[in-house]
């Protein structure tokens, strides 16, 4: 897991005290493609997270928090992509 990956990880744990998270590195899928920057540089990501705080909200709404959280992250030098798949428990 690289830098991007593990800031991503350590954000999310922390302010959503997720039951499930995972945070994958897509970049190498997208070489070639626009915001992709070369060599082994981490641009676009997809991540799961199961937080008891995601109860009761929209699906807008939770990817809100999740890009609230990550804030800076998502800047098209940093993160360029970002697949989010945010659920309650027993979702």
């Amino acid at each position: 897991m690289g830098p991007i990956a593990s800031e991503i990880r350590r954000r999310l744990t922390e302010a959503l005290n997720p039951r499930e998270l995972e945070v994958v590195d897509d970049s190498a899928k997208h070489r070639g493609h626009a915001g992709h920057r070369g060599d082994d540089a981490e641009s676009h990501f997809t991540v799961l997270v199961v937080a008891d705080a995601f109860a009761g909200q929209s699906r807008l709404a939770r990817q809100r928090s999740v890009y609230a959280v990550l804030g800076d992250l998502i800047a098209p030098e940093r993160v360029h992509a970002l697949t989010i798949q945010a659920r309650a428990p027993g979702e």
